[in-house]
Formats: C-alpha cells, sequence, structure tokens
C-alpha cells in the first residue's frame, strides 16, 4: 500500500454502499431530487430535514430508485400520510401489519408492530420519524439495530437533531452500521468534568465524517438552493400563569419548586384553573386546536368537558388511536387531546395552527416536536401555541424557551460548518488532500521543514544521517492536529504502528551503516471508553517490535526516572493515588516511565564516535537507568500552543537530548528529527557543533521550532566570537 492509498484508508468518512439513481420525480424540488440521488448512492445514510422539507418524498423515491424490497417503519398515523403522498409520484406503498401482508416492493407499517416482520426479508429499510432511536428504550432501540443489521440499504428520516445531541447522532450511526457509540466518543469526544465533548481539533474531522453520512438541513438555501416555498409563517407562543394554591413546605409563598415532586404538586393543584383557561381558548373561536397533556387525568376532563373532541391516550389500541388521530386530520374531530409520547413525533396535523400545552416538562426537544406537528412548511396560517402553566412553575417555561433559543443558534452554527462538506458530498467528491509545506534553511546546514514527515523525509539524501532522536506523537487522538497526516490521529494501536512504518522505513534509507536512532517512548495507559479495558499498553515493546521487522537492530535502552506524586497529579490516575491505595490496592500499579529506545542501523560504521566524555561521566550514563534528568529542564512550548489543543506538547527534555547527541554523534554529524516539535533537538545540535535537519507538521509548532533554533545559532555564533 502507498503511503497516499493509507492516508486515504485513514479518513472516517462513511463509504458510498449504494448505487446510480435514474430518474426522480420532476414533482420534487431540485434540493429534493439531488438529496435523494445522493442518499441512494450512499446506500446508508441519514436525512436530517426539516419538518416540511419533503422527507416523505423523499423516501419514497430512495425505496423505488433502489429497486429493493422494502419496508418502511413508521410512527402511529404517518403511514397512511405516506400512503396518499405516494399516490402523488406515482409509486403504491402498502400498508401491512406483519409479514404475511407483504405482497409488494414497498411496504409500510408502524414501529408497534415491527416484531411481526422478518428483516431479512427485505433488502432496504426506511426509519421515518427516526428521532425514535433516541426515544425508545435501549432494549426496543437494540432490536431495531440487530435487526437491520444486514440489511443493505438503511435510510433514516427526521428533523434536524439538537447539535449537542450526541446520543441521537450515536444511535443513528450505530443503526446506519457508520460506527458505534463506543467509537465515536473515543475519537471524537473526550470527557472532563463536564461530560463529553468534542474534542478542540477534532471538530473539522467530525462534521466531515458526520456529512459523509447525514445531510442536515433547516431551509433549501443551507445547501445553495432557492428558499422559495419555503417560508413559514409567524410563529407566537404565549405563556398563560394561573394560581396553583401550592407552597412549598418550609416557604411561607409559592417561590422555588424544589423538585419533581413538587412540580406535580404544583401542576395537579391548579388543574381547575388551568381548565378554565384551556376552556376559554378553545370557545373563543371555531378553529381546530390540539391540547398537549401530560397527566391522564388532565386528558380525561378536557376530554369531558369539549364534547367536539377526541383523546388519543396510551391505552387505546393501535387501531384506536389511528382512528382518532386521522379524525382529526378529516376535520371530523375539531379537538385532539393527546400526549407528546402519542402523536408528537411525525404526525402532520398541519390541518391545525392553534395549539394548547396543557402543562410542560423540562423536556424542549418534546415540545419542539409537538409545536412542529402545526408549524411546518406548507403551513399557511400564523401558529399560535399557548402554554398554561401554574405561576409557581414559571421558571419550567423559561428554561425551555433559552433552550430552544440556544439550540436554534447551535443548529444555525452546525449547519454553516456542514455546507461545504455536504456540497462536496452532493457532488459525489471528496475533500481535497491539503497540507502546508515550508522550508527554512539557515547557515551550517540546518534544515527544517514543514510538512509531512513521511514524504519530506525522502528529500534526504540516503547513508547521510549521522543521528536520529526524536519522540513520536503516542496515541493521542485529534490532540495535537486535525490531520490524518498526524501519527497520533489513528483509531487504533495496529493503524499507529502501519502509519508509524513509513516513518521508520525512511529513516532506515537515510541514516549511515552502523549508526543510531534514539526513540523516545512511554508505556501508554488502556482506558475503558477507547480500549475496553483498563490497563497499560505495551508501547515500547511495539515499538522495538516494528522497528527490527523494519530491518532495524535493537541496540539497547535507558530508562528515564519519574516522579510518581507529579505523575499522579498531572494525570490523576487512580492507579497512583493515595485514596485508591486505601480503597482497593489491586487497581494500584508503578508510575510509567519513559525510555530512550536505542536502534542501529546494519553495517560497518566507517567514521568512528568519539564521545568527548569523561570516564566518569560514562559510568553514570552507562547505568540502566537515567536518575537526575530534570523534568522541567525544556524549551518553552506555551507560545506554540493552540486553542483548540487538548494537551499541550510535552518537549522531549534537554538533557535526554543531550546524553543523546554526545553519546552518539560526533560534531559536524547531521542529526534528524522526524517529529521536531518546537526544536528541542534540533536546539541541542545547534549547541554542540551538530547539523541538524527536522520535519513538523504543524504549523504553530514549526514556526517556535525556527525560532529556537535560529536562537541557539546566533548565540552559539556569538560564544565563537568571544
Amino acid at each position: 500500500m502507498s503511503y497516499q492509498e493509507f492516508i486515504d484508508s485513514k479518513r472516517s468518512l462513511a463509504h458510498w454502499a449504494g448505487k446510480e439513481a435514474g430518474s426522480v420525480h420532476p414533482i420534487l424540488f431540485p434540493f429534493q431530487r439531488d438529496l435523494t440521488k445522493w442518499a441512494v448512492k450512499k446506500g446508508r445514510c441519514a436525512l436530517f430535514e426539516d419538518t416540511g422539507l419533503g422527507k416523505t418524498f423523499q423516501q419514497l423515491e430512495w425505496a423505488r430508485s433502489t429497486d429493493e424490497t422494502t419496508l418502511i417503519i413508521a410512527p402511529l398515523s404517518v403511514a397512511r400520510q405516506t400512503c396518499k403522498e405516494a399516490h402523488k409520484i406515482d409509486i403504491e406503498v402498502k400498508y401491512c401489519r406483519d409479514q404475511s401482508e407483504v405482497d409488494s416492493p414497498i411496504s409500510i407499517t408502524n414501529y408497534e408492530m415491527i416484531d411481526h416482520f422478518e428483516p431479512d426479508k427485505f433488502r432496504a429499510v426506511v426509519l421515518d420519524e427516526s428521532s425514535i432511536l433516541k426515544g425508545l428504550g435501549s432494549k426496543t432501540r437494540q432490536k431495531l439495530t440487530d435487526m437491520f443489521a444486514d440489511t443493505p440499504y438503511r435510510l433514516c428520516c427526521t428533523a434536524t437533531p439538537a447539535p449537542n445531541d450526541i446520543a441521537e447522532i450515536a444511535n443513528h450511526a450505530e443503526f446506519l452500521g457508520i460506527m458505534t457509540r463506543t467509537d465515536l466518543l473515543s475519537t471524537f469526544f473526550v470527557h472532563d468534568q463536564d461530560g463529553w465533548r468534542l474534542r478542540g481539533h477534532a471538530k473539522e474531522a467530525f462534521f466531515k465524517w458526520l456529512s459523509s453520512w447525514a445531510m442536515f438541513l433547516r431551509l433549501p438555501s443551507d445547501l445553495g438552493y432557492s428558499d422559495e416555498g419555503y417560508k413559514l409563517p409567524p410563529l407566537t407562543v404565549k405563556r398563560h400563569g394561573v394560581e396553583s394554591g401550592f407552597i412549598p413546605e418550609g416557604q411561607l409563598f409559592a417561590g422555588q419548586l424544589g423538585g419533581i415532586k413538587d412540580r406535580t404538586k404544583a401542576r395537579r393543584g391548579s388543574v381547575d384553573n388551568r381548565l378554565q383557561t384551556a376552556l376559554d381558548l378553545v370557545q373563543s373561536n371555531s378553529d381546530q386546536w390540539i391540547i398537549w397533556c401530560g397527566l391522564n387525568d388532565e386528558s380525561t376532563k378536557l376530554t369531558r368537558l369539549l364534547p367536539d373532541a377526541v383523546n388519543a391516550q396510551g391505552s387505546d389500541t393501535i387501531e384506536e388511536k389511528k382512528n382518532k388521530i386521522e379524525a382529526f386530520q378529516d376535520g371530523s374531530a375539531r379537538v385532539l387531546i393527546t400526549k407528546g409520547k402519542v402523536a408528537g413525533f411525525g404526525v402532520n396535523l398541519q390541518n391545525c395552527h392553534k395549539q394548547i400545552f396543557f402543562g410542560l416538562n423540562d423536556s424542549w426537544e418534546l415540545f419542539y416536536q409537538c409545536v412542529r406537528r402545526s408549524y411546518r412548511f406548507g403551513q399557511k396560517h400564523p401558529v399560535d401555541v399557548h402554554v398554561i402553566i401554574s405561576d409557581a412553575e414559571g421558571s419550567v417555561f423559561d428554561n425551555v424557551m433559552e433552550k430552544d433559543k440556544e439550540a436554534d443558534n447551535l443548529r444555525k452554527e452546525m449547519i454553516h460548518v456542514m455546507k461545504n462538506y455536504e456540497q462536496e458530498q452532493l457532488l459525489s467528491g471528496q475533500t481535497e488532500d491539503k497540507y502546508e509545506t515550508e522550508t527554512v534553511v539557515f547557515r551550517n546546514q540546518h534544515k527544517l521543514m514543514l510538512g509531512d514527515s513521511c514524504e519530506r523525509l525522502k528529500e534526504i539524501e540516503a547513508d547521510t544521517v549521522g543521528l536520529s532522536v526524536f519522540s513520536p506523537p503516542f496515541l493521542s487522538l485529534y490532540a495535537y492536529s486535525p490531520s490524518e497526516r498526524d501519527l497520533g490521529n489513528n483509531k487504533n494501536t495496529q493503524a499507529f504502528f502501519e502509519h508509524f512504518a513509513f516513518v521508520v522505513k525512511e529513516l532506515l534509507r537515510v541514516t549511515m551503516p552502523g549508526r543510531n536512532c534514539c526513540v523516545h517512548v512511554s508505556q501508554v495507559p488502556a482506558m475503558l471508553v477507547r480500549d475496553g479495558y483498563i490497563g497499560v499498553k505495551d508501547f515500547r515493546g511495539a515499538t522495538i517490535a516494528l522497528f527490527e521487522q523494519h530491518d532495524w537492530v535493537y541496540h539497547g535502552e535507558v530508562c528515564i526516572d519519574k516522579n510518581p506524586q507529579a505523575q499522579a497529579i498531572r494525570t490523576k490516575s487512580k492507579a497512583l493515588l493515595f485514596v485508591q491505595m486505601r480503597k482497593d490496592a489491586s487497581w494500584l500499579r508503578p508510575a510509567l516511565a519513559d525510555y530512550i529506545l536505542v536502534f542501529r542501523k546494519p553495517g560497518e560504521n566507517k567514521t568512528p564516535i568519539k564521545p568527548e566524555i569523561s570516564n566518569e561521566q560514562w559510568i553514570e550514563w552507562a547505568h540502566p537507568v537515567w536518575y537526575g534528568i530534570d523534568e522541567t529542564n525544556t524549551l518553552n512550548y506555551r507560545e506554540a500552543r493552540d486553542n483548540d489543543d487538548d494537551r499541550h506538547i510535552c518537549p522531549l527534555q534537554l538533557d535526554v537530548i543531550q546524553r543523546c547527541v554526545s553519546l552518539w554523534s560526533n560534531p559536524g554529524d547531521l542529526i534528524c528529527s522526524p517529529f521536531m516539535g518546537i526544536g528541542s533537538e534540533g536546539y541541542i545540535s545547534v549547541k554542540n557543533k551538530r547539523r541538524f535537519v527536522g520535519c513538523e507538521l504543524k504549523k504553530s509548532y514549526f514556526d517556535c521550532a525556527v525560532k529556537n533554533i535560529d536562537g541557539a545559532r546566533k548565540e552559539s555564533e556569538a560564544t565563537l566570537l568571544l
């Protein structure tokens, strides 16, 4: 495999697993046609589009274009809508309750009936209103994922999820077979005191990955299309506060509610007052109304007082729920009383433009979805939403409104970031592979190269390097840069060493026969979320094996003494904490030492190395453990740090580099570092009258290295003048 092929294989992008789509029905808007063709070619993907953007037409055309036996799974009453929409584009869709009724290319059923179907009878599946993956209990969600794990074509359709909703994105990726939740978290996210957050340098890679299997859309213009026909009428949300009569225990007046129990008491205590407000609103006109309830006694009382209302409730049979919702859609029922869990997802209730929330909980998503049953593209009337809650629950309303504003801003930001990636996907293209290159040459043949060491090392003449000294990036995804060329950005140990091998082979080529390569390594902790267990990975042993595999001779090693208390403070590892010693010492382990691994290129060294050190120094340095290394004696890394760095760079201690250069090179030798960082190896090389050549991928580190090495060069020249 060539290096470019390896880099291409590293990209965390969903593969094209479908086929070219033929003609799409002309009734679809241009953006709908292009998204449908993309989805057919992608094969397994998601359409995250706002309500009313025509996901039903797109999923139907997707099913027809795949030309495979397809099962569409939809929420209650959506199946009827889908069958109606299908006729508009000359597609036949049959509603089925179980497998025995399937006798046409495209069938549709409800989520409640999936146990009655045989997944291996279908080659394509559509999850309509697939946000249900998040809301379903883990067993049911896992059942869907397992049932269709081998289905070649899979499509998820739902409104744009909240940008910070990792669970919903992870569940979709897992259902589609793109990436497991565990891999998603370990690849792009880091866990700290505030929970999971996107790694700073993972943003670009994450959004590229997301755009490779999901399209996010609020308006057609988000992808550069016309918004004609997609302008929503005004939306008004009005709060109606009523007295509850509830005073939390220990208070003189109704104030801050203490928790769920207090909220429930306040809600139940205000039912009669809220009833009167709701009746006044519904009876003030002859329009259709939806009343969203949260408690059974609320919906029962409302139904009793409103003779022209139907109550679609959880205890109804599937057929009863469907008939009641359809009666409201047809206009034979003026008022629909229901819960968000029953009719809040997927159902098109555009026939109505007035809603009442008979109480409210903290779920912004449920509020958003319920409002969107009426407030969706195609709605011709202004939509009025009335929230009737007790005065004591005012903070609940404020919280939901604040979440709504925050989600809208985040969604806009996310779609803006993803726009270019999505457009590239629609054009069936891939992001162009770009990285910066630059070369700075100082007098005395000090050469610093910005770029990928796997490629820039090729510019060094064979058999010219007297010694290489460096510390490779360890297994730390997106810690320092977003580039696929970053050695640290590999999903697992195997990929890391496959990448590292390109460097190791080039180092062998450029090194003089019989000369050495010093590699600074440390053992790497294994983490539960990334590796599935807590322990230590033998990074040292794997590095030795890699060099030996590529014809280097393992020459020896030095262990560098480390302060366990300093390591405990820095890493917060429970394996080093006093509290763990007293809790359960089975988890304790020694601090992780650093090592200098020394490898020799086969062949005869034609120029003997004669280090200028005393016998006493050699006795000290010949010890298998190097003591007295000052961990703080490093070049200043802070000015090279980026805002998105999740970790600061850890430059190799100058004392360690000094010993390696003094022991295994002569003045005038060419010292090489393929991972130059901020220039520590170059700095010591210049100070010790060696020539230097280094490569660095990250521009901020490269610029810092240029400054540090130029400073060392000027200091050395000034010393000579004295």
